[in-house]
Order: C-alpha cells, then structure tokens, then sequence
C-alpha cells in the first residue's frame, strides 16, 4: 500500500501495480528498465550513503536517483544544468516558438517505429524551417538557429507527438556577413509552413516504405498490404497538419523562462497525481478546448501505466536537437558573431559554477547541507549504503 503521509507518486503506483502489468501485458526492454528505475529511484536498492551532522550528530540516509529522463523526481538538476549552459548562449534579439504536430493517424505506425519516425520529426521540420529561410519572399536569405525540443504527450497521458521550435527571430547570411531580422509579428506564415512540413515528411515516410526500412510487425500488419499503406498516405494528404505558432518572446530573459518549463518535462509530474486507490490512479489535467481549465480525470492503474509507457522513448534517443547556427559544431564561433552583428550594448549572462548545494539553494531556499535536526550543524559524509542486486540490464 502507497504510504499516506505523504502524496502519491509516479513511483508509488509502478510499485503497487507495476509487476501486475508486466505479467498481464507484452513491454519492451527500454520500458521495463524505466518502470523498474523509477519505481527504486531514491530507494536503499539503488545504494546511498548516511551522513551525519558535526553538530548534534543526528544522522539520516541520503540514497542515489535513477537519473531516468523519464523520471518526474529526476529531472531539476539536470533541467537546472542544462538551461545554465543555455545563458551563454542567448542572444539579444526576440524569439519565436513553433510548434509542428503529427497527425493521431500516424499514433499507430510510430509505436512501432519510434526511433525512425520520431527523428524523421526532427528531419522533416529542420528543413522546412531552412528552407523557408532561404526563400526570398521571407525577406530573410539566410540560416536559422534554433533548438527543437520532442513531445510525445498530450494532458490526459495519450499519444500526441509535437516538436517545438525556440528560434532566434532573424537569420546569418549565408556569407556571415549580415545579421538579417525577422518581422516583429512572425516568422513565416503558419499555413505554408504546415504544408511544406507536410511534403517533406510524407515524401520521406514513402520511401522508407518502398525501401522496407519501416517495421509492420503486429498490429501494423495490414500496412504490409500495398494498398491500404496508400489509404494512409492518402488520407493524411487530404488532411490539413497543424503548426501553431506562439506569441513571440520577447527577450532573452523570457526564453530562459520557458525553456525551463518546457525542455526536461516528462509525461506527468508527481504533482499532478491526485489519489491512488482501489486499482485506480485519478491526476490533474488542463483542458486545452475547454479554456485550459484544469479538471480531473480517473484511470484503471493498467491504463494509466500503459498510456505512461506510450512515452518512453528509445534507448539514447536524443530529444532536444539544435540547428543551424545553433548547432554544436557552428554555435562556439557563430554566437559571438552574431551578436557583434546584432550590436548593441546588451549584456549577456554567463554560466554560473555552482555545486549541488547552491544550486538548490537558490532554488528553493533550503540548505540541503543544514542539519534538519538541530539547524545548526553541517551533514557531513559518514558511509556508503550498499546497493541491492538490482540489475538493470535484464
């Protein structure tokens, strides 16, 4: 049973219902490694150490995490180290944020092909932005910059596979000798960017079919019957994408802020999560066509894990990719460049080095050195707490 002194977690309802699934359902590897890492994250399984205060000598178990990407406890300090590396980086312009959405009429073939369809995503929307920006008629001639950041969920935990864009509202001229800036109100029109996104990845899903690379195992089985793959094609052909754009940010400042909410979530967080009891788990959810009003919504505990499972993506799968001027290869030279370009007397925030113990005190206020006992000594190290024989490679 869950422990009542505190509210229920991801982790409390793989415990309690996690092996039950397992018997009654097929899951892949990577699925069973991530239930089996969250369900022990920051338990006595995965090791620890105790450490006690040089004061009054209380002492308490510190134990490691999972450092799972799906795992709704894991992922502040690795979202805290990754958006400090991003302050470097930003430039003293405005930004726009893009959206690009699969149609649900693909949520099939994708599961069984993840890892192929899922990076076609990220093909299909670099080069529609690309070329869109190399296109005269957008007044800008050159190369974007952006980072493009995977989701694959929507609020009620179903399959619903996005791309959002953070992009620099201008372009470097293919010479790098002009910083050339985008309209104020947007950066290319939504609806020719929905079509030519969906050109390029509906040419791309066609010939990875004609060329066997797709794999129809299972319930994919009648894709392997020639013409109902092109009743496929065809219906989302006829079927208008989306790509929704938000409103521009406004500056640099307002992009670290987002960023922060958005490029390390997982599919639910433990806050979200209401109430499990009597083989159902009930969590929180904001109702996009319905004003975004939160509302509640119960699930058997089968269904809330499978739809949980829907998201797991696959082993080393890299879902934030940067782009053009922002990629890895060209940002080191091309950040300052441009913003010598820019001009300007904008100052730019460099990367703070804090250890563990700063950082989440700037965070949340809390010395995690400071004795919860007596308040007045320091948590020092005393010995390690072995692991247990879990073996996550089974």
């Amino acid at each position: 049973m869950k422990d009542n002194s505190r509210s229920p977690e991801l982790a409390d309802i793989l415990a309690q219902y996690g092996n039950r699934y397992r018997k009654k359902n097929i899951i892949t590897a990577q699925q069973y490694k991530v239930m089996k890492r969250i369900e022990i994250c920051r338990t006595a399984a995965l090791g620890g150490h105790i450490e006690a205060c040089d004061h009054c000598g209380h002492t308490q178990n510190a134990y490691n995490s999972c450092r799972d990407r799906h795992c709704p406890k894991c992922q502040t300090m690795v979202k805290e180290k990754w958006l400090n590396d991003r302050k470097s980086e930003l430039l003293p312009c405005s930004y726009f944020h893009n959206v690009f959405t699969l149609p649900h009429d693909l949520n099939p073939l994708i599961m069984g092909n993840k890892r192929i369809l899922l990076a076609l995503l990220f093909t299909a929307v670099k080069e529609t932005l690309q070329v869109f920006a190399r296109d005269p008629q957008w007044r800008l001639e050159g190369q974007l910059g952006f980072i493009s950041v995977l989701h694959t969920w929507n609020q009620k935990l179903l399959d619903h596979y996005h791309l959002h864009c953070i992009i620099p509202a201008g372009a470097l001229s293919f010479d790098r000798k002009k910083w050339v800036s985008a309209r104020t109100k947007y950066l290319f029109k939504v609806q020719s960017l929905a079509k030519e996104f969906q050109k390029r990845y509906l040419g791309k899903l066609e010939k990875m079919y004609r060329k066997k690379q797709l794999s129809l195992n299972g319930r994919l089985t009648e894709y392997r019957d020639e013409k109902q793959f092109q009743e496929l094609l065809k219906g989302l052909w006829d079927k208008q994408w989306i790509t929704y754009a938000k409103q521009p940010f406004g500056g640099p400042e307002q992009v670290l802020e987002y960023l922060g909410r958005y490029t390390h979530r997982v599919a639910i967080t433990n806050n979200r999560i209401i109430a499990i009891d009597n083989d159902q788990v009930r969590f929180k959810y904001r109702d996009r066509s319905d004003d975004n009003k939160e509302k509640k919504l119960t699930l058997s505990a089968d269904e809330f894990i499978r739809r949980f499972l829907l998201h797991v993506l696959p082993n080393g799968f890299t879902k934030i990719r940067y782009y053009g001027f922002l990629a890895h290869a060209n940002k080191k030279t091309c950040i300052e460049l441009i913003r010598s370009l820019i001009g300007g007397t904008t100052i730019h925030t460099e990367k703070q080095e804090e250890n563990i113990q700063e950082m989440m005190l700037r965070l949340t206020g809390i010395d995690i050195c400071c004795c919860p006992q007596c308040g007045k000594g320091k948590l020092v190290y005393l010995e390690p707490i072995v692991s247990s024989d879990y073996d996550d490679t089974s």
